[in-house]
């Protein structure tokens, strides 16, 4: 009698425990799934911290994370192809009329600041700085074939080839470059080394002595040993890109917020939402991280907000 009721215990505290595992993991929030994101490589650092966080806590959602540039980005968003957008710019109006036409709707979310670099190989020893005005006479799209050396533009720089790095034309880091220096979204010489994928630019100016390149800030953090930065006179005297002058307003004009766009049917799903959230949440501390600089308190607090109350009146109308 007492062996059948030692099992009869067993085997009701193994029931009671099944139940309580079961409910630890419905409490825990236990989700899966596929989240797609796609588009700046500029944002793509921030976007990569986020989700290797995420992955602790809910490692049965997969996370993809494309960077095929802001424009290209915003291809795929606008087909309802991804789920997230990752943005160094605001969508434009031929985008959002894409995403119009396929009955895409979506949030915009700023997550953070990034000051534009441009910078050097280090063995260059005559540029201390560029004025935004010399910058343009370079970049314009009136330089090809043009201006070609460096004597160009200051007579005392050597008589050698400039060999520029930038962005493709789907980046939205060109696109913000172009309309911040040249006057004009998308408007550049041609006959440059252009790659969506910063570290093919990286690699090029280390290995030239007579290379400049441009691209997104944290970038150069994270090369700064092989490269050399390049202070910018926007007529206010020469400045270096830093948090400190990004957040002050000292850098202009190579200063902006970068996004996320999220579609807000993909905001149906739970493991989506909660990405967003953590995202929200986590911004501030991850994007210091990987060498960018945070927002204010106030305006992740807003952001919050807009998310939360989206959800609401999406759950209020059924939609």
């Amino acid at each position: 009698m007492k062996k059948i009721i030692y099992l009869l215990t067993l085997a009701l505290l193994a029931g009671i425990y099944a139940c309580n595992n079961g409910n630890s993991n419905e409490n825990t929030g236990k989700l899966s799934g596929n989240i797609k994101i796609d588009g700046s490589s500029t944002v793509y650092p921030i976007t990569e911290a986020v989700a290797e966080e995420f992955r602790n806590i809910q490692p049965e959602v997969h996370v993809t994370i494309g960077i095929s540039g802001t424009g290209g980005g915003f291809k795929k968003f606008g087909r309802g192809e991804t789920d997230i957008s990752d943005a160094s710019r605001t969508i434009k109006d031929s985008e959002k009329e894409v995403c119009e036409k396929n009955n895409i709707h979506y949030i915009e979310l700023p997550v953070a600041y990034d000051g534009m670099a441009v910078v050097v190989n280090p063995e260059n020893d005559w540029v201390d700085h560029f004025t935004v005005e010399e910058l343009k006479l370079l970049w314009s799209p009136e330089a090809q074939d043009s201006i070609l050396k460096w004597n160009q533009i200051r007579p005392e720089w050597p008589n050698k080839e400039i060999h520029l790095f930038g962005p493709g034309t789907a980046s939205g880091t060109y696109d913000y470059f172009t309309h911040a220096i040249v006057g004009k979204s998308s408007s550049s010489r041609g006959d440059y080394t252009a790659s969506e994928d910063d570290n093919v630019l990286v690699q090029g100016i280390k290995n030239d002595k007579y290379a400049l390149g441009f691209f997104g800030l944290a970038y150069y953090e994270e090369n700064k040993s092989i490269l050399k930065l390049v202070p910018i006179d926007a007529g206010n005297g020469a400045v270096s890109p830093s948090a400190k002058t990004v957040l002050s307003g000292e850098y202009t004009p190579l200063s902006r917020p970068i996004f996320i766009y999220v579609n807000t049917n993909a905001a149906e799903k739970p493991e989506v939402v909660k990405f967003v959230e953590f995202y929200l949440e986590n911004a501030k501390q991850l994007s210091a991280e990987v060498g960018y600089i945070p927002l204010q308190d106030e305006k992740y607090a807003a952001s919050k907000k807009k998310f939360s109350d989206f959800l609401k009146t999406h759950k209020k109308s059924g939609k």
